[in-house]
This record gives C-alpha cells, sequence and structure tokens, in this order.
C-alpha cells in the first residue's frame, strides 16, 4: 500500500528563522514556499528522502511544548548526519538549544550515535548517525 514517507507538516512561528535552520544549518534543500490565500506560508522542504512540510500562520505561532509522558503524538522529527559529533559541534557552535548531547543510541540494532536539539520554536530534532552495517551507499 505505502510506496515511501512523503512529508511531515509542522507549525512555526517564523518562517525565515525555520528556514534558516532546516536550510542553512541542517542543510535542507527549499523546494517550494508560497503565501495561501488566508495569508499563512508554507514551504516544502527536501530531506533527502521525504519532505518537511513548514506553515506560518500571519498571527504567528506559540512555542511548541514537549509531548507528557504516556500522551500520543510526535516526539521528534529525526535526520541523519554523516557524523552526529561534528553535526552537533557546528550546531552548538551556531547556538542552537540543546536538549541531549551526543551519545550511544539507545536502538543500537538500527543507530550507532544520537543527539537531540531544538529547532527555534522548541520542536525537538534529532540527528542521528547509522550503524556502519546499515549505511546507505
Amino acid at each position: 500500500m505505502v510506496r515511501s514517507f512523503e512529508h511531515v507538516g509542522m507549525v512555526t512561528g517564523d518562517m525565515d528563522r525555520s528556514l534558516a535552520f532546516y536550510c542553512d544549518l541542517l542543510g535542507l534543500r527549499l523546494h517550494l514556499r508560497k503565501t495561501m490565500a488566508n495569508g499563512t506560508e508554507v514551504a516544502f522542504l527536501d530531506a533527502g528522502g521525504g519532505m518537511l512540510e513548514i506553515f506560518a500562520p500571519p498571527a504567528g505561532a506559540a512555542r511548541a511544548p514537549d509531548l507528557p509522558p504516556a500522551t500520543s503524538g510526535v516526539l521528534h522529527v529525526t535526520f541523519l548526519v554523516e557524523s552526529v559529533d561534528e553535526s552537533f559541534a557546528k550546531l552548538e557552535a551556531a547556538g542552537v538549544a540543546i536538549k541531549e548531547r551526543p551519545r550511544p543510541a539507545v536502538n543500537s540494532e538500527v543507530l550507532d550515535r544520537v543527539a537531540f536539539l531544538r529547532d527555534p520554536d522548541g520542536i525537538i530534532v534529532e540527528i542521528a548517525e547509522r550503524r556502519q552495517a546499515l549505511k546507505r551507499s
């Protein structure tokens, strides 16, 4: 039934700030940016294996709260990187808010190292490195 992952959507209080984070710092590529009839800006960012869709309502948006324990919802969005330690150092130097420093992954059957940061709206972003045997060419 499903052919592949398409996109995940999120809301930001400031489109330019989010594009600077996701494109300039993380390296996603802007595919589309437009303003809808109701004044909401929308952007699609190519993440290599799917898209990130970002909405920016004209009146802005409140900061994202963390998902409380035992509550259904999305915990974080994860992006694969070549080196968690190198990527983390670059993001930390840029002043990105840190949630959790680089460490070995709990699900070590799939991932090797992970770190958690916050985007400008407080959304938790994980950067992850695959185990050597699972890295795609």
